[in-house]
């Protein structure tokens, strides 16, 4: 071969020696900071040792490389190997995303909105594609394997975006369709909680998402699903329903045992005698555990026969184990009624043998309302006096005119409703009625004395006798107009007037004026006979 000919073969040779192309080398030489390779140009290439860290390399092996720069400022040939197998990964990764398969890749480090991955090259793992349920942690995913499916190529700014959601979601796709094709009602399988609500749990099933409604958790009362279930909690369940055409499946709990309200008529008789433990505290009543599955509600009015227990916390205490009276059942609505006091004798039950209608009672002012005075007949019952059996005469607006807490009084029994638990006193019932002789005691024409008891606009009330009042209406209380009663009396004032009615409530009607007419009339005709 001539020199030409020689020389020829060695410049197309180094034309096909482009930068940034991939070339095969043979390493020469190992030097502690750089690894020397022929790679059939004038001068051998370096590269840094750096990036053969994670490798164990011999003089005499054959690697690809990229040819960065075929001479530097120093006349050395820049090489790279892992460039090179950043080039390569990358085509294949283009090449994976045009025929939309997966990568498999290992999770470097956390960044801010998700994680970096090397699936080659490295690549964006977004924190909403990491998983179908949004993870809390994602440090857990560091240093882990998995695979990826590309959602996004940038060629310019080698940029890569991966999604492992979409990877799951397609399996769980897969599985959901097998799920639904071999599953059929009765069915019992396994499953994780995998989100909780107000009304239920879903419930992962192989791929495929069941509802745990609340109501098929348990016979007997949940408030909330939370009391029973957490998430990540695996349980057996039964599949109680399949939509295959909405693909829809409704589990059960509560069905892998045997329901207890079966035969709950049997095992709790009405009025049988019954003990469980308190489970839960309400302004209405103590629900009460009898069995798993259970519960008896015990209502605050069946708490006591004579105590007004405003409470159930205010005499029960939650786990505290007490004993009941069942009092009725509803199957179909599960729910059972339980009474405390029925334990007890009720003492309302001979209330009229003990207080019959007409007895004499003395008793302690309890309390006072504005409509009546509640008088102590016996520990925890009580009777009402109301303020218009108070007087005969008065009109009481308030109770508190005649009595106080505490007084002792006397009075008579009107009326019992054992139902209602309610015993109607009087007082003004243990005198005789003044009202009933007034047509005897007062009678038109008569001239009567008495005391001014009470001002009002219209008139003047006056005592007679002192159990009677009169009125003076302010059109009578003198000769022409009056402006305001209290022009002409005042309380306390004696006076003296003519009975001009008696109304048929038994009410007399006076006059002053009528008085002083007859007054003037009598010394008129007495002037006269004089005369």
């Amino acid at each position: 071969m001539s020199t030409t000919e020689l020389a020829e073969l060695i410049d197309s040779k180094f034309r096909e020696l482009r930068e940034g192309s991939i070339v095969t080398g043979t390493i020469q030489e190992i030097r502690p900071q750089v690894v020397l390779v022929d790679i059939g140009y004038k001068s051998e290439g370096a590269i840094s040792i750096s990036e053969f860290e994670d490798e164990e390399i011999e003089v005499g092996d054959q690697i690809e490389v990229l040819l960065e720069r075929l001479e530097n400022d120093e006349g050395i040939v820049v090489l790279s190997k892992e460039k090179a197998a950043h080039k390569q990964n990358w085509d294949k990764i283009v090449g994976v995303y045009r025929d939309g398969g997966l990568v498999k890749g290992k999770v470097k480090s956390v960044v801010k909105g998700g994680l970096m991955v090397n699936v080659g090259v490295e690549a964006f793992l977004p924190g909403s594609q990491v998983d179908i349920i949004p993870p809390r942690d994602l440090n857990e995913y560091v240093r882990k394997v998995y695979e990826f499916k590309i959602v996004k190529v940038n060629d310019d700014r080698k940029n890569i975006v991966l999604s492992r959601r979409e990877v799951i979601e397609a399996e769980r796709a897969d599985q959901r369709q097998r799920f639904l094709e071999t599953v059929k009602e009765g069915d019992k399988v396994e499953g994780i909680v995998k989100n909780i609500t107000d009304f239920g749990a879903f419930v992962d099933l192989r791929g495929m998402d069941g509802l745990l409604h609340i109501t098929d958790m348990s016979w007997g009362r949940v408030n909330h699903p939370s009391e029973m279930l957490h998430i990540g909690q695996s349980l057996e369940v039964v599949i109680l329903e399949v939509d295959r055409e909405k693909e829809r499946v409704s589990l059960g709990l509560k069905q892998m045992t045997d329901n207890p309200w079966a035969d709950i008529e049997r095992k709790y008789p009405i009025n049988s005698h019954v003990k469980g433990r308190v489970t839960k505290l309400l302004p209405y009543g103590a629900f009460v555990e009898l069995e798993k599955g259970v519960e008896g509600l015990v209502h605050v009015s069946e708490l006591s026969w004579v105590k007004r227990i405003t409470r159930p916390s205010d005499v029960l205490k939650l786990d505290q184990e007490i004993e009941a009276v069942v009092l009725s059942i509803s199957v179909k609505e599960q729910k059972i009624s339980l009474g405390v006091r029925q334990l007890e004798d009720n003492p309302w039950a001979d209330i009229e043998s003990r207080f019959p209608i007409g007895t004499v009672i003395k008793g302690q002012v309890r309390n006072l309302t504005p409509y009546g005075a509640f008088v102590g007949l016996e520990e925890g019952i009580d009777g009402m006096i109301h303020v218009s059996d108070m007087s005969w005469t008065r009109k009481i607006n308030h109770p508190s005119e005649v009595l106080k807490k505490g007084d002792e009084v006397e009075a008579i029994v009107l009326e019992i409703k054992k139902e209602d638990q309610r015993v109607s006193l009087g007082i003004k019932q243990l005198e005789s009625d003044p009202w009933e002789s007034i047509n005897d005691r007062f009678k038109v024409g008569d001239m009567v004395t008495g005391q001014v008891a009470k001002i009002a606009s219209f008139g003047a009330f006056v005592n007679l006798d002192g159990d009677i009042d009169g009125l003076i209406h302010i059109s009578e209380l003198a000769e022409g107009r009056t402006a305001k009663t209290e022009d002409v009396v005042s309380v306390g004032d004696v006076v003296t007037a003519k009975c001009i009615g008696i109304d048929d409530k038994g009410r007399v009607k006076m006059s002053i004026r009528a008085a002083l007419r007859d007054a003037k009339a009598a010394e008129a005709e007495a002037a006269g006979i004089t005369e």
